[in-house]
């Protein structure tokens, strides 16, 4: 008599669980509607630096809804996995495909890089026909020139920033992204590094001129009265894409470090001049950052006017950043 009361008491399936059906729903909403979010003390930011990580929490949310045995909360996590899958599961399979007229690599070598021969050592054995580097010091550039300059007849710096090719390079200059509009943030505590973070060449190929840029934005922080400070990166992209966006040649590489992931809404405008390697030929999502253990792909190689066979990260060289690397070919 007690356990038919009990079993009489008990919720239904499709009403247990109302906290966890709500928590379904909620990431369900979060996942596109991402761009809803205000950006007051960079919340928005935060949030899509994350995206794909919010995903962890539907198999959590499924283990706690067999438990309780709630029907509801099993049916709403359908939401937020067909919101993820539509978001992200096209960058799972295998994107690549043979064929490739250039190869090109970038890699924030790390200002305290204890090793920037051993570095460029690794980064030239990759093949590449350009290859990008950021973060250089003024201690550091002289050692990177001096060994690459067997496999790189051509390079240029600019500060911080420097491009090493097997073709020829002309007309480079530097690009002022720090000083794109009212710049109200403290400068970047990234090792004291000299003002210019980023440059534009012109790459001379058998197919014709290719305009490269090579940048380093500046750095997020979490700040205790600031919240998700970005204001440096978001006026280096700013400036960036200005630059991109004028530029008169149909053909263009970008190789950086943006210092952010490209569903940060920082980066809309730019999405819709380039595209990402990683997201036409790659394979999964491409984490680069941290090295030791990648949650967030923040250095990037993006084009227009080429097509991309094939993208990858290089093993560990030295930063805590892993190099990137891709193939394209002259349409």
């Amino acid at each position: 008599m007690r356990n038919a009361l009990r079993a009489c008491c008990r919720p239904e399936p499709w009403k247990r669980g109302p906290v966890l059906t709500a928590l379904a729903l909620l990431l369900g909403l979060l996942l596109p509607l991402h761009a809803t979010i205000t950006d007051f003390a960079g919340l928005g930011s935060l949030v899509e630096s994350v995206l794909p990580w919010l995903g962890v929490f539907i198999p959590v949310l499924l283990a706690a809804a067999l438990w309780r045995r709630s029907l509801s909360a099993a049916t709403a996590l359908l939401l937020p996995a067909v919101a993820w899958t539509t978001l992200f599961g096209g960058l799972l399979p295998d994107k690549s495909h043979p064929g490739g007229d250039l190869t090109v690599a970038a890699h924030n070598v790390g200002a305290a890089n204890p090793d920037p021969t051993g570095t460029a050592r690794t980064l030239a054995s990759s093949g590449a026909d350009l290859l990008a580097l950021e973060e250089l010091t003024p201690q550091a550039a002289p050692l990177y020139e001096k060994t690459l300059a067997k496999t790189y007849p051509h390079h240029a710096i600019r500060g911080t920033v420097g491009l090493w090719s097997k073709l020829p390079l002309s007309g480079t200059r530097a690009i002022d992204i720090m000083n794109y509009g009212p710049l109200a943030a403290t400068k970047s505590a990234a090792a004291k590094l000299p003002e210019n973070r980023a440059l534009h060449t012109t790459v001379t190929t058998p197919n014709g001129p290719l305009a490269v840029y090579v940048a380093h934005l500046g750095s997020v922080r979490l700040m205790p009265r600031r919240g998700f400070w970005t204001s440096s990166r978001n006026i280096g992209a700013a400036a960036l894409t200005k630059s991109i966006t004028t530029d008169p040649n149909p053909r263009v590489l970008l190789l950086a470090d943006l210092n952010g992931t490209l569903d940060d809404r920082a980066f809309t405008a730019l999405r819709t001049h380039l595209h990402s390697t990683q997201q036409t030929s790659g394979t999964g999502f491409g984490f680069t950052w941290p090295a030791t253990f990648p949650m967030a792909r923040i250095d990037q190689i993006l084009y227009r006017g080429l097509e991309a066979n094939r993208s990858w990260t290089l093993p560990k060289a030295g930063s805590d950043h892993l190099p990137v690397a891709a193939t394209l070919t002259w349409p």
